[in-house]
Formats: structure tokens, sequence, C-alpha cells
């Protein structure tokens, strides 16, 4: 299906979260999946996942607050994780359902797992693609100086004037060729500080501490995925995944993948996708 006619075939609609406007691109009909991206990306990372979705549900994919169509406001605390989780009940809601299949990516991942722990209500199944559960990730970052190394991305993001480093046509150079003009255009809407104030609000600082505490176990059956050549999210962070379930899950990790591994192995990703959501 040509990129062209899955943007013409789409259609757009706004969800009002607590007055912030949250975009989406929904097509199909039937049980509704809410697609969530990462940073930097917009809701057409999903393009090689949406029309095969679509044939059976109602796809809505996502643009975060501060990315593209959806409203960009001022403040690190407009990135709490909480609010972040109210957009996605926002969505749910504007596609007249009450519940959904959620599926995340990087940023969308750990929102997604947010929604399935903190309102499970809303979450019928959940699909996450190169995102650790968080507190996965977090115990990584106080035990494993692997990853501490490589977050560093992630600390550089969280200084006060990480947004004036970044500019849409370096962020654009990360998006596949064939789609790079159409990103350059998505991050010329965006803003770069609401993209920084994610990494400011929710990722781990230093020192890094060993979690503590209980969490919700997710209840709602988990899909996930991860590519293996993912060098900012290393795999060391799936082990004990199982622990903080508490529902069916399946890991499907891919060698030869990395950080986009939706569309580094788009058809098999596609492929278990529809093959899980298939299942009973």
């Amino acid at each position: 299906m040509p990129l062209t006619d899955l943007e013409q075939r789409v259609t757009h609609g706004y969800a009002d979260s607590g007055g912030v406007k949250i975009h989406y691109a929904a097509l199909g009909s039937g049980p509704l999946i809410v697609m969530i991206h990462g940073f930097p990306d917009y809701w057409l990372t999903w393009r090689h996942q949406m029309e095969a979705l679509a044939k059976t549900h109602r796809v809505a994919a996502i643009d975060l607050r501060g990315y593209n169509l959806s409203d960009k406001p001022a403040g690190v605390d407009a990135y709490d994780m909480r609010l972040l989780v109210q957009d996605v009940a926002a969505v749910i809601k504007a596609n007249g359902a009450t519940r959904a299949t959620v599926i995340g990516h990087d940023w969308g991942g750990a929102i997604a797992w947010s929604t399935a722990m903190h309102a499970p209500q809303l979450v019928e199944r959940l699909i996450i693609v190169n995102l650790p559960h968080l507190r996965g990730l977090a115990r990584e970052l106080a035990r494993n100086p692997e990853q501490q190394k490589n977050s560093q991305y992630a600390r550089n993001l969280q200084q006060p004037d990480a947004h004036t480093r970044l500019s849409a046509e370096k962020l654009a150079e990360l998006a596949p060729a064939d789609v790079r003009s159409r990103y350059l255009e998505a991050f010329q809407r965006s803003s770069f500080e609401s993209m920084t104030n994610y990494y400011k609000r929710n990722y781990p600082r230093e020192p890094y501490a060993e979690p503590s505490g209980d969490v919700p176990r997710v209840a709602a059956p988990v899909l996930q995925f991860h590519g293996l050549k993912d060098s900012a999210l290393l795999p060391g962070a799936l082990n004990g995944t199982w622990d903080w379930v508490a529902g069916p899950f399946t890991l499907v990790t891919i060698p030869d993948a990395g950080h986009w591994s939706h569309w580094d192995a788009a058809e098999q990703v596609t492929r278990t996708m529809v093959q899980w959501l298939e299942r009973p």
C-alpha cells in the first residue's frame, strides 16, 4: 500500500485531555487499538502496522503532546506520566470506547506500561515495542555500567538547555529515507522543549537508585518485542519482566533489529501482532 494512500485514507481527530488537544490518525473499524509513538517520532511511525491491524480493528495512532498536530503545553510538569496516561484515556473516550488494546514504542511504551499499571480498566491487551518495563530499566541504570553509559543521551536531554541543541533537520535524519521529508515537516510543527520535557520529568536521574516498593502488576495479556541491537535500551532490562506481569506474557526478541524494531523487522512484528490479537 503506497504511503500516500495511507495518509489519504486515515481520518484525523482530536481528543480533549484536560484542555490539551491530542491529535490522532484513525483507520478501520472494530475493537479499538491505540498506538503511541516515542522520541523523536509521530503517528506515521506505525505505517507498516496500521493497514494490517485495521482489517479487524479501529486503529488510532496518537501524536504525543508536544509533537506534530497535538498541543504543546509549556512547562516540565505538563509532561508528568499521570497526564500522559490521561491522554490515552482521552483518545479511547474520543473514539467511543471504554477499553483498547494499547501499543507503545519507546516513550509510548513507557506510557503504555503506565496505563496498564495505573488505569488497568482501560487496557484490553498490551503490546510493547522496545521499552523494557520501567522497573527493569531503573534496575539496570542502578546496577549495569553499560546501561549507565548508553543512557548518556538521556542525561543530555535532561539538561536545561537541551532543546536548543535539537533541530527538525537533525531529528529527521533518524527516519528512513523514504519518509524523511514527512518527518521533517512533522518535527517543524513540534516543540523541542516538549520533547526534552519527557526526559526531564520522567526519566530516572543520577544518582541512580535501585527501585523500591511495589508496583501494580499488569493484568492484561502482554506481547513485548525487543530488537537486540537497540543500544539505548539494553536487553538486560528485560530480565524479571514476568515478576511485574500477572497475565499471559509473550516476549519476542529480534536479533537483527535495533531500537525501531517495528521498522527494522516490520513484516515479522506486524504478522506477530495480528496472530497474537487473533488468540481468544
